[in-house]
């Protein structure tokens, strides 16, 4: 596995090898010993997929707060995503900041998020289908987010803004300066 450190402290771009051969390939998505040599001591608990059927769908910026707090790995099963993680954790030099990368599902490159940031993807292709691993269950009572369009986060997402797709309930979400932050930088 090449594991890279983004931009912002504790996210890191992870990207298994490939064996191809004649009939296809062969992956190791995930092993917890390469991880655990990239300080990644997070232990997952659950497995999470959706499909989103238009390029153009945003997903996010999606986090929640505790008890019930998730890091998340998060890789594409079919299409391509701009994968995006939002800097929640106040005292970090990096609060409020985002750094993002590409998925695809040809590559299979992988993003992990740690606890203390917002998550959010947007589709690059139709019929987009990502799984992602958590390390705490879902709770209804725990979820929150941002808006994925906050002018204080300005997130450069690659698709033109007046073709996005997104839930009604991603729409309302409110803006970084308007949310508590629970999450503390160490």
């Amino acid at each position: 596995m090449d594991i890279k450190n983004l931009a912002i402290d504790g996210v890191k771009l992870i990207t298994p090898r490939q064996f191809a051969d004649s009939r296809g390939y062969f992956v190791e998505t995930y092993n917890q010993k390469s991880i655990a040599a990239a300080e990644i001591t997070t232990t997952f608990v659950q497995d999470n997929q959706s499909l989103s059927t238009r390029r153009g769908t945003i997903r996010g910026l999606h986090f929640q707060l505790a008890p019930e707090p998730q890091a998340k790995l998060v890789r594409v099963l079919a299409g391509s995503v701009y994968d995006v993680a939002v800097d929640l954790r106040s005292g970090s030099p990096t609060y409020g900041q985002w750094c993002g990368a590409t998925l695809t599902a040809a590559a299979g490159e992988q993003l992990f998020i740690p606890v203390g940031f917002a998550h959010g993807f947007c589709t690059l292709e139709d019929d987009t289908m990502v799984a992602y691993k958590v390390d705490g269950f879902y709770a209804k009572a725990c979820e929150s987010g941002l808006r994925w369009d906050d002018p204080d986060i300005a997130i450069d997402w690659p698709v033109e803004v007046s073709t996005v797709q997104v839930s009604e309930k991603d729409a309302v979400l409110p803006r970084l300066r308007d949310a508590a932050t629970p999450f503390r930088f160490r």
